[in-house]
């Protein structure tokens, strides 16, 4: 009875979605994270009479067959990346991109790894990093004399010194895009990496064209709708016990032909 191995394939696939929207309520709260949203994809269906064949010596063709599906399958899981509400934190290294764009990070291995978690800070040499002590971009040093610094929305990093009028500029935080953001890799840690679904990253200063803004101060929340996720995850549950009720049918149904005499 193919009604069995159906409904499991439907189980199996409820069980994903119901795994991808915890993921997303876990991460709520995660600093630039992005939801994600489980895609599926219906199986091969096997044909018992197939549409467009010949049903009689004059040439008759039928004009639907019979077809019975197979299943479901997942097919992707895709990032949302929309825009998360931005979070003032008055942190003079926290930075927040308003539009498109990762901020790079160097990683240890020589890697460069990309992320929208701008909760940076200082390392011991003046290094702007994140929270593991990785250097973003290519390493921007702030003068350990330096009073005050201010980012600018083209991310220019503008240390203000004793006994200088101008700030004097140190550097600058580029971002990078992509011609497919959803083809990155995530890794853990708000971190992602380049894949060739992804396309190599493409640097530029903010607030070009293309590219989003820096804000100083703030921090992007995550994307994530509370409200819509407990939706999905409901509706997931249902879709869940009524496969788990077609399996039960379908046993049931086996019984009775067992008991044939």
């Amino acid at each position: 009875m193919r009604s069995l191995h159906v409904a499991g394939t439907g189980m199996l696939a409820q069980q994903t979605n119901v795994e991808v929207i915890s993921n997303n309520i876990a991460n709520m709260s995660t600093t630039g994270y992005k939801r994600r949203r489980a895609e599926f994809q219906d199986l091969i269906y096997q044909n018992l009479r197939r549409t467009g064949t010949q049903s009689s010596e004059q040439g008759t063709v039928l004009p639907a067959g019979a077809q019975l599906g197979l299943g479901v399958r997942t097919g992707a899981i895709y990032r949302i990346s929309e825009q998360g509400n931005l979070s003032q934190t008055e942190n003079r290294f926290d930075l927040a991109i308003r539009g498109n764009g990762y901020f790079p990070v160097q990683l240890p291995s020589g890697e460069t790894a990309y992320t929208r978690a701008g909760t940076f800070a200082l390392s011991p040499e003046g290094i702007i990093v994140t929270p593991d002590g990785f250097p973003v971009g290519q390493g921007i040093a702030v003068p350990a004399a330096a009073r005050d610094v201010t980012i600018n929305a083209a991310g220019e990093v503008l240390a203000k010194l004793d006994g200088q009028v101008e700030p004097q500029n140190v550097g600058q935080v580029q971002l990078a895009i992509f011609p497919n953001e959803g083809g990155l890799e995530a890794t853990g840690d708000n971190l992602f990496l380049a894949t060739p679904a992804s396309g190599e990253a493409q640097l530029g200063a903010a607030g070009a064209v293309g590219y989003g803004q820096v804000l100083q101060g703030f921090i992007e929340t995550s994307n994530v709708n509370v409200v819509q996720e407990i939706t999905n995850l409901i509706t997931a549950q249902r879709a869940y016990e009524m496969n788990s009720k077609v399996i039960t049918t379908s046993d049931e149904m086996l019984s009775t032909l067992t008991r044939l005499r």
